[in-house]
């Protein structure tokens, strides 16, 4: 981060705008938004804003947000009414994206604002679906995308997803906080599993609990952890009843600040996504040394290596998945390698480094906005 000096004193600070989901939704995205203001906080160069994209109201107007599909209707309405009152008041906007609806309801009229006080927009795009939201709404979605002044994603996997439609992007990669895990070694490694992705379909955390349906048979002491909440809970309860698994317990949503907790009370974690992209949790288990069996879904080869620094099976492929983890179990020598290595990776995505690259790219692009237009956007916040 710049270290405060004579030059900051003289030159006014680049206002940022952070505008993405609240812990309240909980996920990647919210958690990485929380680290990257965290970083930049120490930034004296920098005065960072944020607006949620699911803001929270009060009164009357908070209850009709508890209220199932009103709340779309006033919480987007709150959203697009706090972008005309604060994105003017901004140098640049940082936008978090997802994809579809999502990208629809949020992003969508959050360029088009920015725009229309021609204020830069950073588009961090992180759904692991792109290739699919892009060829599908090529129509929309492209166009839009456009308006962004730069795209940046958190892997080299989506770059080259981007580039297939023309859409030029560069990555900074996603941050962890390997301070807030415990890093043991598992010696010996016991049957203690780890699931913790939203529990929807491209996700396939059926795949998991048919995976670990074959471990139990091999090891009935084994035990699995399904943390997360999402649509198919209900129905992948039901089939870890219909297959008679014991040791198999589903939190539900978790804390992120809870979360080391779950990776240090398990062994071995697996990942059974079908569309994917940059997995926090996989860089999570890395930081807690906890050996990863994941599936080859989307961006994963591109943060974790086959018998390097995990194990990767292919999608859909319980029996694979099963393998693993058990060759896991039987050669403890092989998941402290592999759990080793995977540790030594989290120095590639510190906080640290992210909120540099961060902070650089917000300079860069300020700097392209002609002298005479940042004057006058001064002198408006001075007379406001």
């Amino acid at each position: 981060m710049r270290a405060n000096g004579a030059n900051d004193m003289l030159e006014p600070k680049t206002r940022v705008l952070v505008i993405a989901p609240s812990l309240r939704i909980l996920g990647g995205q919210a958690v990485q938004a929380v680290r990257l203001r965290e970083a930049l906080a120490t930034d004296a160069t920098l005065e960072v804003g944020f607006l949620p994209i699911n803001p929270r109201l009060s009164g009357a107007l908070g209850r009709l947000q508890d209220v199932k599909y009103v709340r779309t209707v006033v919480t987007t309405l709150a959203f697009v009414t706090l972008l005309l009152w604060r994105v003017p008041r901004y140098d640049v906007v940082h936008l978090f994206s997802a994809s579809y609806l999502s990208f629809l309801m949020a992003q969508t009229p959050a360029i088009l604002i920015a725009r229309l006080y021609r204020v830069p927009v950073i588009l961090n795009y992180h759904s692991g679906e792109a290739a699919d939201h892009l060829a599908r709404w090529r129509r929309t979605a492209i166009p839009v995308i456009r308006m962004a002044r730069r795209i940046v994603v958190p892997s080299d996997y989506l770059v080259e997803v981007f580039a297939r439609f023309r859409l030029p992007a560069e990555a900074i990669f996603n941050s962890v906080d390997a301070s807030l895990f415990r890093f043991r070694e598992r010696r010996p490694v016991r049957p203690a599993f780890l699931a913790n992705r939203n529990l929807e379909p491209h996700y396939a955390v059926a795949t998991v609990i048919h995976a670990f349906a074959l471990i139990q048979h091999a090891e009935p002491a084994a035990s699995l952890v399904v943390a997360g909440d999402g649509s198919q809970r209900a129905e992948l309860e039901t089939l870890a009843r219909e297959l008679e698994l014991n040791n198999i317990v589903f939190t539900g949503a978790v804390p992120a600040e809870t979360m080391p907790e779950l990776y240090d009370a398990a062994d071995i974690y697996l990942n059974g996504s079908e569309v994917d992209n940059m997995p926090l949790s996989i860089l999570e288990a890395y930081a807690a040394g906890t050996p990863v069996v994941t599936t080859d879904a989307g961006g994963i080869p591109f943060i974790l290596n086959h018998e390097e620094t995990g194990l990767l099976v292919p999608t859909g492929d319980a029996e694979a998945m099963a393998h693993a983890a058990l060759r896991l179990l039987d050669d403890e020598q092989l998941a402290a390698r592999l759990a080793a290595r995977a540790h030594e990776e989290c120095a590639k995505y510190t906080a640290e480094s992210t909120g540099r690259q961060w902070s650089n790219l917000y300079h860069r692009l300020t700097h392209t906005v002609s002298g005479a237009h940042k004057r006058r956007m001064r002198l408006a916040r001075v007379r406001k």
